[in-house]
């Protein structure tokens, strides 16, 4: 069995070596007589997905079914959430690739308890993902009773808009300026512009991005 393994240290705990978690996982690969594909080691918080390179890498790899498992330290070095777990495991299993965290035996998708455990951690993120959908409708609809604003703000409401775009229409009048150009001062989309214009909208009162 071809085996990666992935070890993660955060920036912020300068004592922190990656070689800690990757020299039990060595002699465990050796123990276990597999072949190790290749160590990936990131030096990043486990949110910061733009610095995780080597994460990113590896997932490259693993979507090209590169090798068999992937061995982790623990579920935390690899996965920000439940949810980023749960999402992370669909594409693992879609691959053809298994899972195995070195500090918690339990997490094996490769076993039938393992693979028991995989949609349970499926179903608890669905249901973490509808209870977090409901808490952002009723926040929504506890917004709108209090009469806060829903959406995207109105072009129109930002400051000096319309002395702006009353300016702009001149120009426009006077041949002075394209709409393009004038979308561009506005800070606006040419679509915004054109149906302000259309509307025969002075003052922009109208508009919405």
């Amino acid at each position: 069995m071809k085996v990666c393994l992935y070890a993660r240290v955060s920036t912020t705990d300068k004592d922190q070596d990656p070689f800690t978690q990757l020299i039990p996982m060595r002699e465990f690969v050796k123990a276990q007589e597999w072949e190790t594909y290749v160590e990936f080691v990131d030096h990043a918080p486990a949110t910061d997905l733009l610095h995780r390179t080597a994460w990113r890498e590896l997932l490259d790899d693993a979507s090209k079914r590169r090798f068999d498992l992937l061995l982790v330290w623990r579920m935390d070095r690899a996965f920000r959430s439940v949810l980023d777990a749960a999402t992370t495991l669909e594409r693992l299993k879609t691959w053809g690739v298994g899972l195995r965290s070195y500090s918690e035996p339990w997490l094996d998708t490769t076993s039938p308890f393992g693979e028991a455990l995989y949609y349970i951690t499926v179903a608890y993120a669905q249901l973490e993902r509808g209870i977090l959908r409901e808490r952002v409708k009723a926040g929504m609809e506890r917004a709108r009773k209090q009469g806060h604003k829903i959406g995207r703000p109105r072009v129109t409401d930002r400051r000096g808009f319309k002395r702006r775009f009353g300016g702009i229409l001149e120009r426009l009048e006077h041949g002075q300026v394209s709409r393009c150009q004038a979308a561009r001062e506005l800070n606006i989309g040419y679509a915004t512009l054109k149906r302000l214009i259309d509307a025969g909208d002075k003052d922009g009162s109208a508009g919405q991005q």
